[in-house]
């Protein structure tokens, strides 16, 4: 199958270092079937030549907006019609606050605001513009008008920092521009999904949490939405941007995360257990800050925190319940006993600890269900989000066939 063979895509390239990536993304582009166009801000032009982009799309590129040659034929409005979708990569963070404004101040801009074709946008920033209060609420105004976001990568970046803002690679892009135009599966189906971690207090300042980042939880909610679903994500704390067209509830506890299941758990139709909670809990919260100057030494008494994806399992009316096992040892055994035990549906579990697993990009997981497993090798955690979305609703349709038969 090949989503983009056919489709006619506006490649709007902006002003940033990864504009060279543009040149290996017009050509996997077309590889995969798609027609390119390419549109150019100014400022890329001082990063890549035109000239490349034209040889390699086939087609002379659009610079300016007020080209007589083009303008006489209203060319803006023209690019704007031929498109089935409009691709911003890189997408730069003057760009993205553009386009949040409604800006039509030059070609791409004012393209993109008389288009009725979807928009996907790829960022591409410093790490610091990335995370500025600034640039995330231009993402959030862009994604409740239904705009795709695409990424960003985390990991070294031009001006020699690192963290988030990077281009997804150009394989990357097309492969999530792909699962944008796969049928939706779950089209009607309500989806909760909790990610992240939980912080327990053991006085003002201090807590029990873990290591998670809600990376993959989050990953898996982005899935559920390209799929169709209508998504809930409930998501302990963590830095992340909520995925496009996904309701998120924010908690911290483990407790509060329990309520918050059990208040969004009816008329589910799939759960999905991602989150890391605790398994314990103190069971006296410290009025005041504990002073280290007043004790030898610090015992602190601890109680089980309620088990959420049991509770759900137990439910007469249940969802589909999938759960998550994060192990350092044995990862399959132990899934496969928490499979029995909690009596789920379906388990995805992976090793962690010496870097694997939490707080990286990348991520496999060995997947098990009655009388079945399957194994997702290391990859992307979009990808492997999707990957796993796929065996989610494989099985969520063959049981609920077999309940109906």
């Amino acid at each position: 199958m090949r989503p983009l063979a056919g489709k006619q895509i506006v490649l709007g390239v902006t002003g940033s270092i990864a504009a060279y990536k543009s040149a290996d993304l017009v050509r996997r582009l077309g590889d995969a079937g798609a027609e390119v166009r390419v549109v150019m801000t100014k400022s890329a032009c001082e990063f890549i030549t035109p000239l490349t982009l034209q040889t390699l799309s086939g087609h002379p590129v659009a610079l300016d907006l007020l080209d007589a040659d083009q303008e006489s034929a209203m060319g803006h409005i023209t690019l704007a019609r031929w498109a089935d979708w409009i691709l911003v990569a890189p997408a730069s963070a003057d760009v993205i606050a553009r386009l949040a404004q409604g800006r039509a101040d030059d070609l791409l801009s004012a393209l993109s605001l008389a288009s009725e074709s979807p928009l996907a946008i790829a960022p591409a920033m410093n790490n610091k513009m990335w995370s500025n209060q600034a640039t995330i609420a231009n993402l959030e105004l862009l994604r409740s008008r239904g705009v795709q976001v695409l990424g960003p990568a985390s990991g070294d970046q031009a001006c020699g920092e690192q963290g988030e803002g990077r281009l997804l690679e150009p394989v990357d892009i097309v492969a999530e521009l792909n699962q944008l135009l796969v049928p939706k599966k779950l089209q009607g189906r309500r989806v909760l999904i909790t990610a992240g971690p939980t912080f327990e207090p053991i006085d003002p300042v201090r807590f029990i949490g873990n290591r998670s980042s809600g990376k993959m939880g989050f990953a898996v909610a982005q899935a559920a939405v390209e799929a169709g679903a209508e998504v809930t994500l409930i998501a302990g704390p963590v830095h992340l941007a909520t995925p496009t067209s996904v309701n998120r509830i924010d908690v911290e506890t483990a407790q509060v995360m329990y309520e918050s299941v059990m208040m969004e758990i009816g008329g589910s139709d799939i759960f999905i257990s991602c989150a890391a909670v605790a398994d314990y809990r103190p069971i006296e919260l410290m009025e005041n800050k504990i002073k280290k100057i007043d004790h030898d030494s610090l015992s602190i008494e601890l109680e089980p925190t309620r088990d959420i994806v049991a509770d759900v399992a137990q439910q007469e009316d249940k969802p589909f319940v999938v759960g998550f096992a994060a192990e350092t040892q044995d990862v399959s055994l132990y899934a496969q006993e928490k499979l029995q035990r909690k009596g789920l549906d379906m388990i995805a579990a992976n090793q962690v600890g010496n870097g694997l697993g939490f707080s990286v990009d990348q991520n496999a997981l060995e997947v098990f269900w009655e009388n079945g497993s399957r194994a997702l090798a290391l990859t992307s955690k979009g990808q492997l989000a999707r990957d796993l979305m796929t065996l989610i609703i494989e099985q969520y349709n063959a049981k609920n066939t077999t309940k109906t038969a």
